[in-house]
């Protein structure tokens, strides 16, 4: 079982939800983005969330798969808190 693909996805998901949230696009962009773009980045990060819980799913089935999955997700989004977190406190 490679956790690589997952955790990847579950980061690229999380960083896309990241980047939908108007706060998030002014702290870091300096202007909100245009309304489709936000729509496509949560459409997206959904889909990547998604994804990462298929694969784990098929490999190991649902009740190792969620579980799987659950670590993945929580660590990866401590990953991206603690990135914004950083780039907040760098820009000040």
């Amino acid at each position: 079982m490679n956790h690589l693909l997952p955790f990847a996805l579950s980061l690229a998901g999380f960083t896309a939800l990241a980047f939908a949230v108007p706060r998030q696009q002014r702290d870091i962009i300096g202007r909100p983005l245009q309304p489709t773009t936000t729509y496509v980045l949560r459409v997206a990060g959904t889909c990547a969330l998604l994804f990462a819980l298929g694969i784990l799913v098929a490999e190991k089935g649902w009740s190792i798969g969620l579980v799987m999955f659950s670590g993945h997700t929580s660590i990866a989004a401590g990953i991206v808190l603690c990135a914004l977190i950083g780039q907040a406190r760098m820009v000040r």
